[in-house]
């Protein structure tokens, strides 16, 4: 009996022993896991994601110099065939990279970087003038007759788009280059950007007349673009004319990234007013990038009977509503061509404009959306959607 017990006693020993040892083997690997996992930087998606292309962003405080200069000479990054492309270093403290699985993995595991995006898709928000008669009068109807109460003389808008036809009559000489994504002179091969351009502060189609316009290029002929250029586009403004009387307009939009809102937010704390489009697919705002950022100036799209166009974003993200259908402004094939379209990205200049004038009076480039938003038209928007504030751009 005793050593039948004892027997007994020594298998069940043995039973343990091995329960033990797969139970601290299994903490063991569900440890080194964990470690693993909080050793890499986190990697945020893109809904529409391109394949290799990231952006990087370090920790606060890091050198992006001195990161730069240790992966390019890096002999683990080139055999991972690592590829920095854009610096920035203005409003977000990162850079855009190409990246196998290999070289993705290995950004991740370096101490100094906070997090790592997929780069993704972003598109010009169009789907040109009763706008200007509609925005300088507080009612309808229509009295087609615009009276500016300034020319945003002294201001510069920096129209982060498709570029600008500089040739174009409307413009007067104005229209200048700034940044071009691909290397060129930032002309136009779409025509978004200059319809843009000429809402802003065309002499016959534009809300400010006398504005500089300058082109940063970063959608590309068929109008769309990815979040790394957009960032860059951004970061020359902020560079270009951050502290002075600077607006950037961008009517584009894609999927929320969090690389795309920071930049704006960073622009805007370095003095840029950044108005930005709330996108066309009758949707909240607050699900898409730059719209949702709370410090840009946000906007939706009104037709002129001052319904909500069916197309427009709405929400809590909106900040106001601006003539976004049918209007007409300045076109790219020729010096003297125009053309009629829809969107928010018709809207979003009208803003720019106004902001243009503010400026031109004296409101402080922090003062500008608050003062927009309160010298809004109040209830007029029909329909303006869940959420919306029922506010409609009015210039005086």
């Amino acid at each position: 009996m005793i050593i039948y017990i004892h027997s007994s006693f020594v298998v069940a020993t043995k039973t343990s022993e091995r329960f033990i040892a797969a139970k601290m083997k299994f903490l063991l690997v569900t440890l080194l896991a964990a470690v693993a996992s909080a050793a890499f930087a986190p990697l945020r998606t893109a809904r529409e994601r391109i394949e290799g292309s990231y952006i990087v962003v370090l920790k606060d405080g890091e050198s992006l110099t001195d990161a730069v200069k240790t992966l390019k000479s890096s002999p683990k990054f080139s055999s991972f065939k690592g590829r920095i492309n854009k610096v920035y270093g203005s409003v977000i403290n990162g850079f855009s990279a190409t990246l196998n699985e290999q070289a993705l993995g290995f950004v991740r595991s370096l101490d100094n970087v906070k997090y790592v995006e997929e780069d993704g898709i972003v598109r010009a928000s169009s789907v040109a003038s009763w706008g200007l008669g509609r925005i300088d009068q507080r009612y309808l109807p229509l009295d087609h007759i615009y009276n500016p109460p300034g020319t945003g003389a002294g201001v510069t808008v920096n129209v982060i788009d498709t570029g600008i036809t500089y040739t174009h009559v409307d413009f007067g000489g104005r229209a200048e280059p700034g940044f071009d994504f691909a290397g060129g002179s930032g002309e136009d091969c779409n025509g978004h950007g200059t319809h843009c351009a000429g809402t802003v502060g065309g002499r016959t189609y534009g809300v400010a007349k006398c504005v500089t316009l300058k082109s940063v290029r970063v959608l590309n002929c068929f109008g769309s673009g990815t979040f790394s250029d957009v960032i860059a586009g951004v970061d020359f403004t902020a560079r270009d004319c951050g502290g002075g009387r600077c607006v950037a307009s961008m009517s584009l939009g894609g999927s929320k990234s969090s690389s795309v809102d920071n930049a704006v937010a960073n622009a805007v704390s370095k003095g840029v007013v950044v108005v930005v489009s709330a996108g066309n697919r009758n949707d909240t705002a607050c699900n898409y990038s730059p719209a949702g950022e709370p410090t840009a100036i946000t906007v939706g799209a009104t037709q002129s009977d001052d319904k909500r166009s069916f197309f427009s974003n709405y929400g809590s993200c909106v900040d106001l509503f601006a003539p976004g259908s049918a209007i007409t402004s300045a076109w790219y094939l020729s010096e003297t061509d125009s053309n009629t379209i829809s969107g928010t990205s018709m809207a979003c200049p009208h803003v720019a404009g106004a902001a243009a004038l503010l400026l031109q009076r004296g409101v402080s480039a922090g003062d500008v959306k608050s003062t927009i938003v309160s010298e809004a038209t109040k209830g007029v928007v029909i329909n303006p959607g869940s959420c919306s504030p029922n506010e409609f751009l009015y210039v005086e």
